[in-house]
């Protein structure tokens, strides 16, 4: 006889209760549309209740903008009263906090209806739909999150974000310098840190590499047999890397540019689907140029990819990463062991070959952004579209821009979409797009320095 879910998930709770008697108190965690993490804070002595009858929680928290307003265009604010759905724990995601000084843990929720089904604007829920449509092809995703991300001072400069100190030299780091170890060494404690907090959380992150501008990093997660659960662990390893460095008195910020001189912020991610009765990567080969399942999943990526840059780069700022100098594709293209392209396919050996999606920013949803780019793969296997000849040296130089480089026409790309508007309820898509084009309006009526600077007394 199987033992009921809920059962289960009380279980979980009393072991973990019984390990960690100083535990006072239990975040509860939801991710909203942007990526940001919002919940409620309850005493350990709630926490049954919690798994046997879940919390209410606004169906308007998925339509908040970035400033954590309700969007009401949406439908989901006061059209609706407000109204409350519920949410339930995740399993095997109670873990504690590293960074707090008072015994905290921690919980990842899911939303529902009051009659117990999914919600459908849960960016986890849908990512689990797209999931799905594999399941009954008898295959599983296997997927790896790259995250860059800077570490800044808690001091800004006129509003303006700037380098730490360092806390070994005293000095500010002004260089770029890939892969230099002597600039992890400069911030050991605190990246030490960062690895040391993730393994307590069971967070598979695999090492922390100086990527190409000043204290900037990039931390990767191992690969994982499930697609949720890897976005999962990048969601809740930013929130670690943002809660660590805070305790060494440095801020870290994943915006997409930050700085208008220095790399961006990415969030690359390595794909690979496995046959579920064999186990096998249906993408290995010797020769990968002559793997179809391979050129028909890279085929629908390019094919979707403009329709799918307003979830790869969802914010006004993510736009101003693209560039030739900066290694950020900026053009549906794709080769085998090359970087300047959009889709890289690494051929390190014949059993790890694998899709490496190189275009969304560290600023992105990881649910909604692997969503869109599994809902390509998916269009591109059972159309079995061809993606072209792969390009052969560096790229930006071949290929003129083509993908949307601002968010107002990657909404519209989005919308008018046939493909993703299969993949991705249409309901959905029309509430991200109606918060972000609530953004992109308050952005543009807002009236910059810079236009201060330029027009206030010369015209």
């Amino acid at each position: 006889m199987s033992v009921p879910p809920r059962a289960v998930q009380l279980n979980e709770a009393n072991a973990f209760l019984k390990e960690h008697p100083e535990v006072q108190f239990v975040d509860l965690l939801i991710a909203d549309m942007n990526g940001v993490v919002r919940g409620k804070r309850i005493d350990r002595n709630a926490l049954h209740k919690v798994y046997e009858k879940g919390i209410n929680l606004p169906a308007s928290l998925f339509a908040l903008d970035i400033n954590g307003s309700t969007v009401e265009s949406t439908g989901l604010g006061l059209d609706i009263g407000d109204a409350d759905r519920i949410c339930f724990p995740i399993p095997n995601t109670l873990c504690n906090e590293p960074w707090q000084k008072r015994p905290t843990a921690q919980l990842l929720m899911t939303m529902h209806e009051l009659d117990g089904t999914p919600f459908f604007a849960d960016p986890r829920e849908v990512l689990r739909q797209v999931v799905q449509k594999f399941d009954e092809l008898g295959l599983r995703i296997c997927a790896a999150f790259e995250l860059e991300f800077y570490l800044i001072d808690q001091e800004n400069v006129n509003g303006r974000p700037q380098p730490p100190r360092s806390p070994i030299s005293g000095k500010r780091p002004h260089s770029t310098q890939v892969y230099l170890i002597d600039d992890l060494d400069e911030y050991v404690d605190c990246l030490q840190d960062m690895l040391e907090a993730a393994k307590e959380q069971d967070i598979p992150a695999d090492a922390i590499v100086k990527e190409s501008a000043p204290a900037q990093f990039e931390v990767n997660l191992h690969h994982v047999e499930d697609a949720i659960k890897a976005c999962d662990y990048a969601l809740l390893l930013k929130r670690l890397i943002k809660n660590i460095a805070y305790d060494h008195e440095m801020d870290s910020t994943f915006m997409a540019k930050p700085y208008p001189g220095q790399a961006g912020n990415g969030l690359h991610v390595h794909i690979s689907l496995l046959d579920k009765k064999t186990g096998k990567n249906i993408f290995a080969a010797d020769d990968p140029l002559q793997n179809t399942s391979l050129r028909h999943a890279v085929g629908g990526i390019l094919d979707t990819m403009a329709a799918s840059m307003a979830f790869l780069c969802p914010n006004v700022n993510s736009y101003r990463r693209f560039g030739a100098q900066f290694y950020v594709p900026n053009a549906p293209s794709w080769a085998l062991d090359n970087r300047t392209v959009a889709v890289r396919v690494p051929t390190g050996s014949a059993d790890a070959v694998r899709i490496e999606h190189r275009v969304a920013g560290a600023d992105a949803n990881p649910y909604l952004m692997l969503a869109s780019i599994l809902a390509g793969i998916h269009h591109g296997l059972t159309n079995q579209i061809e993606p072209g000849e792969p390009i052969e040296g560096n790229s930006y130089e071949q290929l003129d821009p083509s993908l949307p480089n601002n968010l107002r026409d990657a909404l519209r790309e989005l919308d008018d979409s046939e493909v993703l508007n299969k993949y991705i309820d249409p309901k959905y898509i029309d509430i991200f797009v109606a918060c972000k084009e609530a953004e992109l309006q308050e952005f543009e009526t807002t009236i910059s320095d810079l236009e201060y600077n330029w027009y206030l007394h010369t015209v």
